[in-house]
């Protein structure tokens, strides 16, 4: 449970971190970005990955970039299933998807597997 909770934070602030750059994205309110998280990561879990599927040869194609697009799209399809978040393009969205997979990326570099914060120290 706090492996989830972690990844949650870590969605949400890369969503807020997003919606502070990206001229024409906007979350109104804490608990709109929380549940657009979570409805984000719903999204990416149960939908994400079919669509993945889908458009696997022009994923291929376009070495791997076409992801970016889809992305955008489940940005765009969150937005369209929230009051209170709203993508106003499919340019923000695109650019919206690129700072959110960023920071979340970043953000991963210390979350491990099992979802805990971890910090690798070396002695020598």
């Amino acid at each position: 449970m706090p492996g989830f909770l972690i990844r949650l934070f870590v969605t949400a602030l890369a969503l807020g971190i997003a919606s502070a750059i990206v001229p024409g994205l906007t979350i109104t309110g804490f608990w709109t970005l929380l549940g657009a998280a979570f409805l984000l990561g719903l999204v990416n879990a149960v939908i994400r990955p079919i669509l993945i599927i889908l458009t696997l040869p022009i994923t291929l194609l376009t070495l791997g970039l076409f992801l970016w697009v889809i992305n955008a799209a489940m940005l765009s399809l969150v937005a369209a299933m929230m009051d209170g978040f709203a993508i106003s393009g499919f340019f923000s969205a695109l650019l919206a998807s690129l700072v959110v997979s960023l920071v979340s990326w970043m953000a991963s570099w210390y979350v491990g597997p099992t979802g805990q914060i971890e910090i690798i120290t070396a002695r020598r």
